[in-house]
């Protein structure tokens, strides 16, 4: 079992604007695990242009992933998170990247929110 820190990517079924998504709840959403050092990786690599919301609700606005907390992702954002998963050589070899990116195109495809758990 891996001993460093993760962050955990699902996909929202239905989104509710008034639900504070902080609950861990990473079986409701079938999250799969990415090495959150991976993740850190990606600001340079054009994680900062993706917008997000922080803190499990939709008042804060981000630009990113919080590694320590609970991120969602519209689906507007779904397009330049897979550029920067796409871009990561890592991608090739690394099935939790792989995942990862299977995940981004379901939720895109199904214009879906995704969460992300930073552990």
């Amino acid at each position: 079992m891996y001993k460093g820190t993760m962050c955990e990517f699902g996909i929202i079924d239905e989104i509710d604007r008034n639900k504070d998504y902080c609950k861990y709840e990473p079986e409701k959403y079938d999250c799969i695990y990415v090495d959150s050092d991976i993740v850190l990786d990606w600001w340079e690599m054009g994680l900062r242009r993706v917008k997000t919301y922080i803190g499990g609700g939709f008042d804060e606005e981000f630009y990113g992933i919080d590694v320590n907390g609970v991120t969602l992702i519209p689906p507007e954002s779904l397009f330049e998170l897979e550029k920067v998963v796409e871009s990561d050589p890592r991608t090739k070899e690394d099935k939790s990247l792989q995942e990862l990116l299977k995940k981004i195109r379901k939720a895109k495809e199904e214009n879906k929110y995704m969460i992300c758990y930073g552990v």
